[in-house]
């Protein structure tokens, strides 16, 4: 996979330099992008200590933030603009059907300067037990349809995650023979899961400071990562840490020079050995924070509304598959972008939100990879009580 002009700009005659923190026009408190990290796929094909010995080279206090699932509107259009604001840098792993039913949200990533990575066609969990040929169809098919959306297959960056980390033998070989990094991760939020904002903050951070750097797995398709992303930024840099960016190697931008020792991660645990202490004040209490299932997006269905451009893409999935969301609608509630950017969570919730215990059942919200219509139907169909008439002692003649 051939390097283009978004990774060889980055160095070539210092045009371009990362937004320092304090450099970032018109927000002198972001925390910026510090440096930018040149990798060689072809000398490091696995990283992300939780499933490989080997990680990425990065300093203490450094991290590399990730996006995996996307892109999906409008989620993934307010994670952009937070990322502007604070003029920092990530990338993401991007699903083929995705970029295909919003090729145009795949080009906002692009032209924001993120490297875009790939994330197989149809986000399946077989691949552990996949043929090389389907294992291959899958790989080849996503970064077909993301360069498709691009309309330049040379700024995909060779880098793949494997859909829920379900790494095997043959994925692996196959993507190590296509000089295509895999990235596991180093850390989790968890944001996939029903949990408040404030948790995944909370989540983020502790897990960060247990080790002291690293690569850290987000979903830009969750309504709590939105919220939560404001106040995780500004937390970060409040605590030292500095965003990273990752970008392959080419022809015309050398790799970082590192050392082997650099590759394998030495964690490090605060004084007492356990969870830090988390401020999770910018994004208020937990409490007071939507959870994911009642944030006032529709219901997700085994189906989505594809792109106006008339682009094909099968609604029905097949076995192993994850059906993929509808348009998501941007809750009308938290105002403009600007209100997630500076505040992170609406100043007067959700109307008409509920949570927890109290929840109504018409704010019932199940998750699209198990979501079924029966399912939903049963969720939110009210039950009655049939009122069953005794005729025993009513003579035959009264009965019509």
């Amino acid at each position: 996979m051939r390097v283009g002009p978004l990774f060889s700009f980055l160095f070539v005659f210092g045009l371009t330099v990362p937004a320092q923190a304090g450099e970032c026009p018109g927000h002198p408190d972001a925390i910026g992008t510090s440096r930018v990290l040149v990798v060689d796929p072809t000398e490091h094909t696995r990283l992300g200590i939780m499933q490989y010995r080997e990680t990425l080279p990065l300093e203490d206090h450094e991290v590399v933030l990730t996006f995996d699932d996307g892109p999906l509107p409008p989620y993934t259009k307010r994670i952009l603009e937070v990322l502007a604001s604070q003029c920092a840098k990530a990338t993401y792993f991007l699903i083929g059907r995705m970029a295909q039913a919003y090729p145009e949200m795949v080009r906002e990533i692009h032209a924001a300067g993120h490297t875009i990575g790939t994330h197989s066609q149809t986000h399946p969990y077989s691949f552990p037990h996949m043929t090389l040929a389907r294992a291959q169809q899958e790989v080849d098919q996503g970064i077909a349809s993301v360069a498709a959306a691009l309309g330049d297959r040379s700024e995909i960056a060779p880098f793949f995650r494997i859909p829920g980390l379900s790494r095997g033998q043959v994925i692996e070989s196959y993507l190590a023979s296509q000089s295509i990094m895999t990235w596991s991760t180093d850390f989790l939020a968890d944001d996939w899961r029903h949990i408040s904002a404030a948790e995944v903050m909370h989540r983020a951070i502790s897990r960060l400071e247990a080790k002291g750097k690293g690569i850290l797995l987000l979903h830009d398709i969750q309504p709590a990562t939105v919220m939560a992303l404001p106040g995780l930024l500004r937390e970060l840099k409040r605590r030292g840490y500095r965003i990273v960016q990752v970008v392959p190697a080419s022809a015309t931008l050398p790799k970082t020079p590192t050392t082997p020792e650099q590759w394998v991660m030495n964690s490090t645990r605060n004084a007492n050995g356990g969870a830090p202490r988390v401020d999770v004040s910018a994004v208020n209490a937990a409490a007071q924070t939507p959870s994911t299932p009642n944030i006032g997006a529709p219901p997700l269905r085994p189906q989505f509304t594809p792109a106006p451009s008339g682009t094909h893409v099968a609604t029905t999935p097949r076995r192993g598959q994850i059906p993929l969301p509808p348009v998501a609608r941007w809750p009308h509630d938290l105002g403009p972008p600007t209100a997630v950017i500076d505040g992170g969570t609406p100043a007067s919730g959700l109307r008409g939100a509920r949570h927890g215990a109290d929840a109504a059942p018409a704010q019932v919200r199940l998750d699209a990879s198990s979501a079924s219509r029966a399912h939903v139907a049963r969720a939110i169909k009210p039950k009655t009580k049939t009122r069953r008439v005794r005729t025993a002692n009513i003579p035959k003649s009264k009965i019509r």
